[in-house]
């Protein structure tokens, strides 16, 4: 059996997944902030307390935001959780004493869309977060693609392309940088657009904005299909105005790229992190 956990600034859910892939049971608490031990042993408690309940041992795989450094194994850039800059993988596997797998939240999301969801049988998928921030994943031949430095996908922290001279150089990220996709295309962006001009202005700029953003992914990836997930996925224009503004941005005269609605939705997460272990 597969254990899978996502870990949020706000909750932490787990699933178990058979060996056919179906879920059986899934349990969710608030993420503790009283500190990276409390939170560490919190965490630690419901994993086994999940294995008691399915009766049986089950590989681990976590997904969380940043990543577990391959050097140090120090989480890094999991700013909104307690586990940010602390040996969680190595603490954790002496508690349990086993192999954890760990992964970037979007990366995960894109490997369940991938093997079972909205991608599935593509051979080169990307997967989009677009919610409170911007996060991306890529699944290569049913597989995570993580990169030198574990930040591939991470185009919510490239600029925006083709910036218009009102758009230059773009909002504060919380990166430090300006101009980020992320303050572009992220809900509280949309949000900020429409208090300032409108519903139908921001959505107009938003739907441009995700073109271009999308077209810098097609002209370097050339993914099979995109696939779109986080609380900014719900709105319709995204898979119908978008793809035909492509055609003003990608290196390409007829871009033909599916943008897909993820199947999983919200359970994406979780199921892709038990999904880091293949079927036994």
């Amino acid at each position: 059996m597969r254990l899978g956990v996502d870990i949020g600034g706000t909750k932490i859910a787990l699933a178990v997944l058979d060996r056919g892939g179906r879920e059986l049971l899934r349990h969710r608490i608030p993420t503790p902030h009283t500190g990276y031990a409390a939170a560490r042993e919190a965490l630690a408690e419901v994993i086994l307390r999940t294995e008691r309940e399915v009766k049986e041992p089950c590989t681990v795989g976590i997904g969380m935001p940043g990543l577990v450094a391959r050097d140090t194994g120090i989480v890094a850039n999991a700013y909104n959780t307690p586990f940010n800059g602390q040996p969680l993988k190595t603490d954790l596997e002496k508690i349990l004493q086993k192999e954890v797998r760990f992964a970037n939240d979007a990366r995960c999301f894109a490997l369940s869309e991938a093997l079972d969801g909205a991608a599935r049988g593509a051979r080169v998928v990307f997967g989009a977060i677009l919610g409170t921030g911007v996060g991306g994943g890529i699944v290569v031949d049913r597989g995570v693609l993580e990169g030198r430095h574990q930040i591939a996908g991470e185009w919510g922290h490239t600029p925006l392309p083709w910036m218009s001279a009102a758009e230059h150089p773009g909002p504060e990220c919380n990166c430090g940088r300006r101009g980020c996709i992320e303050q572009f295309c992220s809900g509280p962006a949309k949000n900020r657009d429409r208090d300032a001009h409108g519903e139908s202005r921001a959505m107009a700029l938003f739907t441009d904005r995700l073109a271009r953003a999308f077209s810098l992914v097609i002209n370097f990836l050339d993914p099979d299909v995109i696939v779109v997930g986080g609380g900014m996925s719900k709105h319709d224009e995204i898979y119908t105005a978008v793809p035909p503004l492509l055609r003003k941005y990608v290196y390409h005269a007829d871009p033909r790229t599916p943008i897909v609605r993820a199947v999983h939705g919200d359970a994406s997460g979780v199921r892709g992190a038990a999904m880091l272990w293949p079927p036994s």
